[in-house]
């Protein structure tokens, strides 16, 4: 049976202070992340028929072929630990301040300007009630849009399990859970958003948006690629 990971961090639980404090790391990551993979690993071995795939991103891209019985706990558990991994890549102490390459034209192009899609992403990012996730996607025909979802779910989810979002490929993340950010902001959501932009690795979401153009194209031009995140040909998303 496939045993799920929890990957290392690319860099040190301190490195992202002042914006994240070491100690929302070590608990977001070392406990509540750690604990959708136990999680996750337990539903998985109540059905040792499924056959789960290496890459957490096709799990949840393919949540329809989970065995029912295992469904929910591989939506909420599995959205948990494909989320949470895509998250911490998404951050970096070395933040660039703005988008680079062919996703900083796509910005330009679809919301007008970087402020303006800035401006959207926070307001999606602080309407959204309780406990989820703010993303910037790909869709389907190929633009850019700003999204949010509930719990743990993700846009790569299927329609046919996880109706009334937004699907399309993620690009970039911000987790909107308490436990993100409640032990240094409280209640100041608000501070928690903008410092995240200080963090934000947009190096590594041009290579994300990157890889999300191949695998557009080549499932236009009918090739079959390996997963829906590129891990056979490009590198896995997380």
């Amino acid at each position: 049976m496939k045993k799920y990971e929890q990957k290392p961090l690319r860099y040190a639980v301190d490195a992202l202070e002042p914006h994240m404090q070491k100690c929302t790391i070590e608990f977001h990551y070392g406990k509540h992340h750690a604990a959708y993979i136990a999680n996750l690993n337990a539903a998985l071995e109540k059905a040792p028929e499924f056959e789960a795939p290496e890459c957490p991103a096709r799990l949840v891209h393919h949540l329809h072929h989970v065995p029912e019985a295992i469904r929910t706990a591989v939506r909420n558990n599995g959205g948990g630990h494909f989320n949470h991994s895509f998250f911490w890549k998404c951050l970096t102490p070395n933040g660039q301040g703005a988008p680079v390459g062919e996703l900083a034209k796509a910005i330009d192009r679809d919301f007008g300007s970087f402020d303006a899609f800035r401006e959207k992403f926070e307001a999606a990012a602080m309407s959204h009630f309780g406990a989820g996730w703010a993303w910037l996607i790909l869709k389907k025909d190929g633009k850019l849009a700003v999204c949010s979802t509930p719990n743990q779910d993700c846009p790569l989810m299927p329609e046919s399990v996880v109706p009334g979002i937004e699907h399309g490929r993620p690009i970039l993340a911000l987790d909107l859970w308490e436990h993100s950010f409640y032990l240094q902001y409280q209640n100041r959501k608000a501070d928690y958003i903008k410092s995240f932009w200080k963090l934000v690795d947009w190096e590594q979401a041009e290579k994300v948006y990157q890889k999300a153009l191949a695998h557009r194209l080549a499932k236009a031009e009918g090739k079959k690629d390996g997963c829906c995140c590129s891990q056979e040909k490009q590198g896995c998303m997380i």
